[in-house]
């Protein structure tokens, strides 16, 4: 697991799965935590069971991502709901979701012992789902974010539709060869989070990130893979 050591919140855990510690084999090798790319369905549980109780759960919560901006209350949820944040609280489940070379990050409110989870692709950045989470927290100030691994600038190439979906992706991308752009979208997420008021200092950012695939999953080096997952509990 990979943990934000500069994050110390009161209990709450928080935690990053890397790929190493499950039962899966081959692509998903080994502690891979989607059901929907092509993994045995009672691995991928019982890959989950395991991180539930490295948070000291039985379960957890995990909806069906859809690279929108929708956020749910973790404790009112099923695995059917389609949704790409959590909103967890003290005494309520675990919860997480799920990435692949996505930036993964939680907005943490420490006073009102609220925090969001968040999967935020470039698709999730652009439809505001970042913002949408600070907003539900309220009072950005006093928020706190951590920023996951995720996959690099130099690795993640896009194309124009991309730099323009978001006022701040071009500011974030260098050029590339032709009409293509490297995208960072660690870097743009942490310009969405600022301007939406959350102290600089208030952020911790991963240096880890997923290019090539071997210490988390990465979509892009190797197709199909598994999903590692940001993943909490507030006890």
């Amino acid at each position: 697991m990979y943990v934000f050591d500069e994050l110390t919140v009161p209990g709450l855990d928080v935690i990053v799965t890397e790929r190493l510690g499950g039962v899966s084999s081959g692509p998903y090798d080994s502690l891979n935590l989607g059901l929907h790319v092509g993994d045995d369905a009672e691995k991928v549980h019982e890959n989950r069971s395991r991180v539930a109780a490295a948070l000291g759960a039985e379960e957890l919560c995990i909806v069906r991502q859809v690279h929108g901006s929708r956020i749910l209350l973790a404790a009112a949820t099923d695995a059917s709901d389609q949704a790409d944040a959590l909103l967890i609280t003290k005494g309520g489940p675990a919860a997480a979701i799920l990435v692949a070379d996505c930036v993964p990050l939680i907005v943490i409110d420490p006073v009102e012992q609220r925090a969001v989870l968040v999967h935020a692709g470039w698709k999730g950045l652009a439809a505001g789902i970042v913002e949408s989470a600070i907003r539900e927290l309220g009072n950005p100030e006093r928020l706190l974010v951590a920023v996951g691994p995720s996959i690099s600038g130099e690795a993640y190439q896009v194309g124009p539709d991309v730099i323009d979906a978001q006022v701040l992706f071009r500011a974030c991308a260098t050029p590339d060869i032709g009409d293509r752009w490297r995208l960072d979208l660690r870097r743009a997420t942490l310009a969405i989070v600022t301007e939406a008021g959350v102290p600089e200092g208030r952020v911790t950012m991963s240096a880890q990130v997923t290019d090539g695939g071997e210490s988390f999953f990465s979509d892009r080096a190797l197709r199909p893979c598994g999903r590692f997952a940001l993943a909490a509990r507030w006890t």
